[in-house]
């Protein structure tokens, strides 16, 4: 069990999973009010034993909402195991996800074949009961929590502004914390919006400065220079995919992709930190940095129409 307390009563939960480089990777939250909570984010049904096992930790008693970001298998996928444990808690998930944590059946076929093994080991979810889903204001130890759309890694993408902290589950890309500095890398989906991503940044940017809570991974106190760096990030990787498919002689999408991310782990300073993460990390990145880029290379095939 991995517990790192970020603020007075706020705490991060890793939730290691036994895959190469599954560390510091998925992240949940909890917000502690006496011994009442509220959890963003479960993660996958494969680590609900070990979101259960902090939270007895941390002595709470009763989980009053459980706050999605969105309803991918890392994020939300163990939340019909969760409420097996703690069927008090209400649960705030996007109307665009909704139907698929209600039957995640869907959800579950489409995600074995972007993810494969990955999707497995995440594990199978359950459904949730309709009448689980909370609407209205989310109040929680006197304090409102502000839900703000933010699409772009996918449709059914909500972030949440509570006090002076903002759980942006994927909204500004993947963050992995390093002494004095930090990883970051776009996380784009399969099927990538850029003019929507890059609005969601935008409206990110113009909140009041606060800290940010990552999905993946850790924290930052500095929201603004987050979203200035994730903007320039994505405007970067769109820019160079393109100038690698169209103004270079590749025609493999596997010699595209290869060559962008050379190029950007020499342009992208953030990006680069890549080479400062262990082995086991780095293995586990390529793969996700792949799907991001091949996401971004779909992008820009439709919207260039040379596909």
């Amino acid at each position: 069990m991995h517990i790192v307390e970020v603020d007075r009563d706020v705490s991060l939960v890793d939730l290691q999973m036994k895959m190469e480089g599954f560390r510091k990777f998925i992240s949940s939250w909890i917000v502690k009010d006496k011994g009442k909570a509220l959890v963003v984010d479960v993660g996958p049904a494969a680590t609900v034993p070990k979101l259960v096992e902090a939270i007895k930790f941390l002595k709470i008693e009763k989980v009053e909402f459980v706050l999605l970001t969105h309803i991918h298998l890392d994020h939300a996928g163990g939340v019909g195991h969760f409420l097996e444990i703690f069927p008090e808690a209400s649960v705030v998930v996007h109307e665009k996800g909704l139907k698929h944590i209600i039957d995640p059946e869907k959800l579950w076929k489409s995600s074995l074949e972007v993810l494969g093994e990955y999707a497995k080991a995440y594990g199978k979810p359950k459904p949730v009961d309709k009448e689980k889903i909370f609407e209205g204001d989310i109040l929680f130890a006197g304090k409102i929590v502000e839900i703000i759309d933010t699409p772009g890694h996918a449709p059914h993408h909500q972030s949440y502004f509570y006090g002076d902290l903002l759980f942006s589950g994927e909204a500004l890309g993947v963050h992995f914390p390093m002494k004095n500095d930090f990883y970051l890398r776009p996380a784009t989906p399969p099927k990538f919006f850029y003019d929507t991503a890059y609005s969601t940044i935008e409206k990110i940017e113009k909140l009041p400065s606060c800290k940010v809570c990552f999905g993946h991974f850790g924290f930052n106190k500095d929201s603004k220079e987050i979203a200035k760096e994730s903007k320039r990030q994505i405007k970067l990787w769109v820019e160079t995919v393109y100038d690698v498919a169209f103004r270079r002689d590749f025609r493999s999408e596997e010699e595209i992709i290869e060559t962008a991310k050379k190029e950007l782990l020499k342009k992208d300073q953030r990006f680069a930190r890549y080479h400062l993460l262990d082995d086991d990390v780095k293995r586990r990145e390529d793969f996700f940095i792949k799907n991001s880029l091949k996401g971004i290379l779909d992008f820009v095939y439709e919207n260039y129409r040379l596909k």
